[in-house]
């Protein structure tokens, strides 16, 4: 897997992260599966960063996101 893929996928699973934060929050429960995706995301999210020398500025992430979603439409 490339270091677009990993950031995407990343970016996405740390935004679902976050209904389920707020959605834990209101009913006074602890998020337990939101934190877990939050440093899955964040994890796959260091990983994108680590593999591309440089990093990725803030930028890149749309390129990144119309890189894969072209490689995987076409």
């Amino acid at each position: 897997m490339n270091a677009d893929l990993f950031l995407v996928i990343g970016l996405i699973v740390s935004g679902l992260a976050i209904p389920s934060i707020v959605s834990s929050f209101i009913d006074r429960r602890s998020p337990r599966i939101a934190s877990i995706m939050v440093m899955i995301g964040g994890g796959m999210i260091m990983i994108a960063i680590l593999q591309k020398p440089g990093g990725y500025s803030f930028q890149e992430i749309p390129q990144a996101f119309a890189r894969v979603i072209g490689k995987y439409t076409n």
